[in-house]
């Protein structure tokens, strides 16, 4: 009698684990520069004219400085740290993508850099030295003061101690019980986080249900210092790290059984986008297998294995490349980048045209704009990501159209970061449970990236634990179950890419090494 009750209920449980994973939550993305996003602004006046010059410029100041940034692949949070992120230098929000999120109880409101580039979520906390926080000092963007975050302030929050696995500085600590101090350093010159690690609930909802919730136990830099770009206007309220490291977001939620363990991130050609926690993506959707360096999965790095303009295929041009949702424009080695630009110049009717002070070297100017073959990312199997628009329209007026193929040369010796800009279009999805890339097709409107048919339960009302130290060793998600909808706020994002993007240093060394699947 007793096994077959136990049967039973496994079953029932199968059946609940099943509906379970139906569910995933999403934020809205928001470009800073899109027209929602300057409505929603209180000097919208301040914005360079859209796709003008002086809009890229801004867009790619900071990839450039991020290419001659060394990034750390490891786990990231802990001192000392590799840091797995780089931050590129410049005003308004350092041009990231954002999204507002909800921690604590009561909860309180961040404006969060998403980063798929590094692991931590961390925001700014008991400040020694931070960011400031008036909207007077952001009045190009901020349409309310930021916040800073209180611990002692929460019912919720817990001490992280030096005991828990995920303490990497624990040999730092003079006892177990101590709290877990945190350094994050960025490439960035003198850039760098470091404070306490605290555990405490992020707020969620269900996309299937935008009335109910989801309270997640995570764990939560309180970064009370900040250093370097962070003091300049780079992510002033703090950063959530998508990567693959076991201490970021998508890890935990995934470990609780809150959700499948992937997500996706779409980005239209007007710059706005969508982010969803739990989605795996459509069954139509091509991919191809992440990289592993030293049999762990540091970073989201694919194999190319050959390149192609039109049906033209380059030889000898199969490279690694970073997968980065933080950067606004892409970079290619050296070699396969000649040969790519003067392939797309050879179809095009103009003169080379440099633009003084602008990022790109094939810039050009038309009475129309020409069209060029497409880009082509062959992976094993068959699999082609198509960059169906190498161009990039700069303006027009009076007559002329002024564009650039919007690529550069990586530094040298190491591999190519796909940026933001040939995402558009399509919805990628970093599906971490099968450790692949996918992508299809994309609008990126909310009803086109819907969660399965199953409905996602009720809102929960007492906080999800966080994930033992057991189920923080699983490679998977343990019973994936509800993935709520992301913060409840409207997200909001900065310009162009260097998003989530604080790459860290060793990130870009690894792609002289990540050997190929």
């Amino acid at each position: 009698m007793a096994s077959r009750s136990a049967f039973i209920l496994l079953f029932i449980l199968s059946l609940v684990s099943e509906k379970s994973l139906a569910s995933l939550f999403s934020s809205r993305l928001i470009h800073r520069f899109s027209d929602e996003g300057r409505a929603s602004i209180k000097s919208p006046g301040s914005f360079p004219e859209k796709r003008s010059f002086e809009y890229y410029r801004l867009l790619t100041s900071i990839d450039s400085r991020r290419q001659k940034m060394n990034l750390g692949a490891k786990f990231q949070s802990l001192v000392p740290s590799e840091g797995s992120k780089t931050i590129s230098p410049g005003n308004y929000f350092g041009w990231l993508h954002y999204t507002w999120i909800d921690i604590g109880t009561p909860s309180v409101s961040f404006l969060v850099a998403l980063d798929s580039g590094s692991d931590l979520l961390w925001i700014p906390c008991n400040c020694v030295q931070c960011a400031p926080l008036s909207s007077a000092y952001y009045s190009s963007l901020a349409t309310k003061d930021l916040n800073e975050f209180d611990p002692s302030a929460s019912t919720t929050s817990k001490v992280f101690p030096c005991s828990h696995k995920l303490c990497e500085s624990a040999p730092a600590c003079e006892s177990p019980k101590e709290q877990c101090p945190y350094t994050v350093t960025y490439a960035s010159e003198n850039t760098s986080s470091s404070g306490l690690l605290v555990e405490d609930v992020l707020h969620l909802a269900y996309s299937a249900n935008a009335s109910s919730s989801v309270k997640a136990r995570v764990v939560v830099g309180c970064g009370e210092k900040q250093s370097g770009e962070f003091l300049n206007g780079i992510a002033p309220d703090g950063v959530m790290g998508l990567g693959p490291g076991e201490i970021s977001v998508p890890s935990f939620l995934a470990k609780a059984g809150l959700m499948r363990n992937s997500f996706s991130m779409c980005f239209d050609e007007e710059d706005s986008g969508r982010i969803y926690f739990g989605d795996v993506g459509p069954s139509t959707q091509q991919s191809t297998r992440f990289l592993p360096y030293k049999n762990e999965f540091v970073a989201y790095f694919v194999g190319v294995e050959v390149c192609c303009v039109g049906n033209s295929c380059l030889k000898q041009s199969s490279f690694t490349t970073l997968i980065d949702s933080g950067q606004s424009f892409t970079f290619l080695p050296e070699e396969i980048y000649r040969e790519v630009a003067l392939e797309i110049d050879s179809h095009i009717n103009a003169t080379v045209k440099k633009i003084e002070g602008g990022p790109w070297e094939y810039c050009y100017e038309t009475s129309f704009e020409p069209k060029v073959p497409a880009i082509k990312l062959k992976f094993s199997s068959n699999n082609t990501f198509v960059i169906h628009k190498p161009l990039f329209v700069l303006q027009r007026s009076e007559g002329l159209v002024q564009f650039c193929l919007p690529i550069s040369a990586s530094e040298e010796g190491t591999g190519g970061v796909i940026g933001q800009n040939y995402m558009a279009g399509y919805r990628i999805v970093f599906d971490r449970e099968n450790m692949k890339l996918g992508w299809s097709a994309s609008k990126c409107q909310e009803d086109k990236i819907a969660p399965p048919q199953e409905a996602s339960p009720g809102s929960t009302s007492s906080p999800n634990p966080l994930p033992t130290e057991e189920q923080q060793s699983r490679t998977h998600a343990v019973s994936p179950a509800i993935a709520g909808k992301t913060p409840s706020k409207t997200s909001s994002a900065s310009c162009c890419f260097s998003s989530m993007r604080l790459l860290s240093s060793s990130i870009l060394v690894l792609l002289l090494v990540v050997s190929y699947m």
